[in-house]
């Protein structure tokens, strides 16, 4: 689907005009204690003229034909832009735990890292993250790598989501 910058886009946006739409596909991942897993993956990026992005994204187990059949993991949160290529992700995960993230947008590339991570008593211990998010032949590939309060830094989920609307 080709995409065109929205017409109400606040102009500090335009370094992240391409992420605006829903993304749809499968991602992979792994943890110790789980193992491998595959999993269907939605993402939605909006605005509504203000100086952010909205992000809304849901993993979902599938079936054998790739229809949603169980929730796994949400997470919300906003896009804010910086100068000079700076970006910040503000994210919450219904686990109880909270991250902020900052980073650099280059082109249609993103490097983000963790700066704080906020945690409910009873959250699951993550301390920590990196995250590359990036347009592929015009698809949204992004890595998410995570740290634990018992397992260090290692690759998590990663995925390649397909744009289906603007």
């Amino acid at each position: 689907m080709p995409f065109e910058i929205p017409d109400n886009l606040n102009p500090d946006l335009m370094p992240l005009a391409w992420l605006i739409g829903r993304w749809e596909g499968t991602g992979k991942g792994t943890w110790p204690g789980t193992g491998d897993f595959e999993y269907g993956q939605q993402v939605d990026i909006s605005h509504n003229g203000g100086d952010y992005l909205h992000y809304l994204s849901q993993t979902f187990e599938t079936d054998d034909e790739g229809k949603a059949v169980r929730p796994l993991s949400m997470e919300t949160g906003f896009w804010l832009p910086g100068g000079n290529g700076n970006v910040d992700l503000v994210l919450a995960h219904p686990q109880g735990y909270a991250e902020i993230w900052y980073g650099k947008v280059d082109g249609a590339k993103i490097e983000l890292a963790t700066d704080a991570v906020m945690r409910t008593q009873d959250a699951e211990p993550v301390t920590g993250g990196s995250r590359l998010y990036g347009n592929v032949e015009n698809d949204l590939l992004w890595t998410w790598d995570k740290a634990t309060t018992e397992v260090p830094l290692q690759a998590y989920m990663w995925a390649r989501l397909q744009r289906r609307s603007n």
